[in-house]
């Protein structure tokens, strides 16, 4: 049977798409069908390295895991990372292809498409089908034309189309009746259902309101989703704040600075998970010494990030603090003597910033950014990760760890259950420790198999068949 590929749009913003898209993923696949995810272009600080050794979004690379399909730059062919200032920087194929301020990115996009349409061709011709996760909404009427994930796609090779409403913000049906009145009639034509995502209570009260957008909007309701967090690979810096601990009796206080620019924040999903760790998130100056390990993660612009810690007051905190501090590729740069950009890789020129001097080296950005995925030798462990940096120390490139001064360029380091169990062990010697591995397995499956029960699943896949 030949099958149309899939897209998933949000009628807004944090609509659920990404997880909605993963769950389709691994219930295809669970089902026999080849399956990929597909994000023509994802804004986002939060990345991975995939098997061919090329950056993508940790989304794609987290569908991808669900779907049981290699992660490679495919999935993801254009990912922006946000500069600040109006500026971004442009992976391309999983490589630096350069920094732009947004309007130069847009006078590229015909150039783009050219690799958006080989990448997605690519997983057409060897998978059933592609589900392809919009961004944002599809209607937003300045940048149709501009718009590479939704609207490119859903008309270049006529995908079906789901669009995702969030009921938790509030305004579903405006925003459901919206989307489907300002969407192009040969798109409107594609759409094959609803799915009103986050219903918190007793589903029997939205009775009335499938009704009324089944038969005043004409557009089936696939389904009624039930609000449940899944703190694994968190898109972007929002969805951050929606993290739910599951803490029981803490024996470890610990705190994550989430600078401006905080990125590869799923390298902290492992704390956030554990049940003996109690986790704050700091986002303002606040004192840091009632916690026993401060945790500084990776940033998008790091030299930028260190002026808002001295800005803040926070840098003086941590050069004060009295406990364990790890730092994670960016946040493990700033514990250097000095950062150091001088061919202006951050920023459009050159720079240099006072670290906080606990390591004895400096950090030299250079233009050729560091991809790799292996396992390691670090801290005494054998450990599995990957690298994204450009930033490069010649004393200590891989980690350093003296006293209670560590830190390390290999993210997913907390995610390797031996290591993490040693760590904070040696914080607290009653800390137990448990597997982040069949915690992460157990808690997908859970949220794959609540959208299996409240999706019409079999009514997506015989609208995908061709005729």
């Amino acid at each position: 049977m030949t099958m149309n590929s899939l897209s998933i749009l949000g009628t807004t913003s944090d609509a659920g798409k990404t997880t909605v898209v993963m769950a389709l993923c691994k219930i295809f696949a669970d089902q026999g069908y080849r399956v990929a995810p597909f994000k023509a272009q994802n804004v986002s600080n939060n990345s991975g390295v995939g098997e061919d050794e090329r950056e993508l979004a940790r989304a794609q690379y987290f569908q991808a895991e669900a779907a049981g399909v290699p992660a490679t730059y495919h999935l993801n062919p254009v990912m922006l990372k946000s500069h600040g200032n109006g500026s971004v920087h442009i992976v391309l194929n999983g490589q630096v292809h350069k920094s732009n301020d947004v309007y130069g990115y847009y006078r590229e996009l015909d150039g783009l498409k050219t690799h958006v349409s080989a990448a997605f061709e690519y997983l057409q011709e060897k998978y059933d089908f592609v589900i392809a996760e919009g961004a944002g909404s599809p209607v937003e009427l300045n940048l149709i034309h501009k718009d590479l994930s939704n609207t490119f796609i859903a008309e270049e090779y006529q995908t079906k189309l789901i669009l995702v409403a969030d009921i938790e913000r509030g305004g579903v049906f405006a925003s459901i009746y919206g989307t489907l009145e300002l969407l192009d009639p040969a798109l409107r034509k594609n759409v094959i259902g609803v799915i009103v995502n986050k219903f918190r209570g007793d589903q029997r009260f939205f009775e009335e309101g499938r009704k009324i957008i089944e038969e005043r909007f004409q557009v089936p309701v696939l389904g009624v989703v039930p609000y449940q967090a899944l703190n694994i690979d968190m898109e972007d810096s929002y969805s951050l704040q929606n993290y739910q601990q599951r803490i029981d009796t803490p024996k470890i206080k610990l705190a994550i600075i989430a600078y401006p620019s905080i990125s590869n924040y799923n390298d902290v999903d492992p704390l956030m998970a554990d049940p003996e760790i109690h986790v704050d998130i700091i986002q303002h100056y606040r004192p840091l010494s009632g916690f026993d390990m401060v945790v500084l993660a990776g940033s998008k612009t790091t030299i930028r990030d260190l002026q808002w810690l001295k800005h803040t007051g926070l840098f003086t905190e941590l050069q004060q603090f009295t406990g364990q501090i790890f730092g994670i590729c960016g946040g493990y740069q700033m514990l250097f003597e000095k950062i150091c950009d001088p061919l202006g890789v951050e920023a459009k020129e050159a720079s240099e910033e006072d670290g906080l001097g606990y390591i004895d080296d400096r950090i030299t950005f250079a233009e050729k950014k560091i991809l790799k995925r292996q396992t390691y030798q670090a801290f005494e462990h054998t450990v599995k990760g990957y690298e994204i940096h450009m930033g490069k120390a010649a004393k200590y490139p891989l980690y350093y760890h003296q006293a209670r001064i560590a830190g390390t360029h290999i993210h997913g380091i907390f995610d390797n259950n031996a290591f993490r169990t040693a760590w904070f062990k040696q914080i607290n010697p009653e800390y137990i420790g448990y597997d982040y591995s069949s915690y992460r397995t157990e808690t997908i499956q859970s949220f794959v198999d609540m959208i299996a029960d409240n999706v019409d699943c079999e009514q997506i896949l015989q609208a995908l068949a061709k005729e």
